[in-house]
């Protein structure tokens, strides 16, 4: 079994790179986003939950998001693996990813990083506004923000993983068969 959770600012090409590594390896893509959107959509205990906390203009609590997480994982048991996309986003969610896995007798892997420089993944968001029709990738400021927030929330995730050897920074730039063969290398050392 192999888990991995994939990082990247805004524009580092996250999900073009998920699905890749989710075909090459038969694992579960588990994104946090699709478990709110399927938790509040079917108005199960924890989507109520959640939607309180977010009518309200609030976070949601870590504790309802690991409980997504925790029903997401039991119910796909004889998976080959996670990926794990948009959480953990603080170290105490990684610390609960950790637990959560350590409950079923599994672990973390290996953190990659989606290394991109800030100038590139502007002039890639303004790219996708064109496109998409995104508002938040329309406005150079709003773009820059974003990774702001991003590197601000989650560097010490990297370090946290770091500290324990399974953390990994991967070239973001090139075509995606590049960037996907360099995480592939990282993969491979597992």
């Amino acid at each position: 079994m192999i888990n991995l959770i994939l990082f990247g600012p805004p524009g580092s090409g996250k999900g073009t790179q998920a699905a890749k590594i989710v075909e090459k390896y038969e694992l579960l893509h588990i994104s946090t986003g699709d478990l709110f959107r399927y938790e509040m959509g079917n108005n199960t205990p924890l989507g109520l939950q959640a939607k309180s906390y977010m009518d309200k203009g609030e976070l949601v609590p870590d504790e309802v998001t690991v409980g997504m997480l925790r029903n997401k994982v039991e119910a796909n048991p004889y998976v080959e693996g996670y990926i794990f996309d948009g959480f953990p986003r603080t170290v105490p969610q990684a610390d609960a990813l950790d637990n959560l896995l350590a409950e079923e007798g599994n672990e973390v892997h290996l953190l990659l990083m989606l290394d991109v420089p800030d100038e590139e993944l502007v002039k890639r968001l303004l790219g996708r506004a064109k496109v998409s029709g995104r508002t938040d990738d329309m406005d150079e400021s709003i773009i820059r923000n974003r990774i702001e927030v991003y590197k601000n929330e989650t560097t010490p995730v990297f370090d946290y993983y770091a500290e324990k050897g399974k953390a990994a920074k991967v070239y973001g730039v090139g075509s995606i068969e590049e960037i996907f063969n360099r995480l592939c290398e990282q993969i491979s050392q597992l």
